[in-house]
């Protein structure tokens, strides 16, 4: 069947509110073919998501409708591999709860997304071939990994001459985001691997913000950034600098970007690199 998430705005409401809501989806759902898997609970924002299997988005409706009144704003239809990338495998808690995957805590849904691009990549290929390009981006794969599994992140995919990665913090973005700047600064250059530089970009974000999409403006900001980003750079939304203040990370003053996709300007920071 169908896999489909769904976002409700619920200022207020608590986890017992969130547990006595899906014991009351989980006692009718048999009838519809319905199965509600889980919930994320971000109580700061007052967003709920559901991750539920159902033979169609109106089935899965109909359960909540029923079960308790509280239909969704929007429920769209994704891939389990999406799921899987972007929010992990954790488990759930008695109640029906989403944990972070690896531990115990209660799971907001909120990601922090980033993104990696070798500078000139495309000019170097045509002066120098493909051989010292394929070595340039295999250095450069082998640093963004290793950072990323070092912060708790994983890899969702490669860009050609960069890496997407998600992350369960902002901090733990920001900081895989300078060890791999340091790491790309202290390489030597050798014969078949010249010097080059790599531009970052972050964003964090809830799962479904706009036009029905799994992650998608997240992802695209993120990726906005990294364009947007000076060689050697970490560029990142205020967002993210703000929910790192107070743990060891330094910031450049607000700027505001014009990003393409985005009406209104973007503020950002640029990481100060230290680590």
């Amino acid at each position: 069947m169908p896999l489909y998430l769904d976002v409700h705005t619920v200022p207020g409401a608590t986890p017992d509110d969130l547990r006595k809501a899906h014991e009351a989806d989980m006692a009718i759902q048999g009838q519809y073919g319905v199965d509600y898997r889980k919930y994320w609970l971000n109580e700061k924002c007052g967003k709920v998501f559901c991750l539920v299997e159902a033979p169609n988005a109106e089935a899965a409706e109909r359960v909540h409708r029923e079960a308790h009144g509280l239909a969704a704003e929007k429920i769209i239809e994704i891939d389990p591999d999406m799921i899987d990338g972007f929010l992990g495998d954790g488990g759930v808690d008695e109640s029906g709860a989403a944990i972070i995957p690896g531990g115990s805590t209660r799971d907001t849904a909120v990601r922090s997304v980033m993104f990696t691009d070798i500078v000139g990549s495309t000019e170097m290929a045509q002066r120098l071939g493909d051989e010292v390009a394929f070595e340039l981006v295999s250095t450069h794969d082998a640093i963004v990994r290793a950072a990323v599994v070092e912060h708790n992140g994983k890899v969702i995919k490669h860009t050609g001459d960069g890496i997407m990665a998600v992350f369960l913090s902002p901090l733990q973005a920001v900081k895989a985001a300078c060890k791999i700047q340091t790491a790309v600064n202290a390489l030597v250059p050798e014969e078949g691997r010249p010097d080059f530089k790599v531009r970052i970009g972050a964003a964090a974000g809830e799962p479904i913000e706009r036009d029905n999409d799994f992650f998608g403006s997240t992802v695209n900001l993120a990726a906005r950034l990294c364009a947007q980003a000076d060689p050697g750079t970490v560029l990142v939304t205020n967002g993210i600098a703000e929910l790192c203040l107070g743990k060891g990370m330094r910031f450049s003053e607000v700027r505001d970007a014009s990003l393409k996709g985005f009406d209104e300007p973007i503020r950002t920071q640029q990481v100060v690199i230290t680590c």
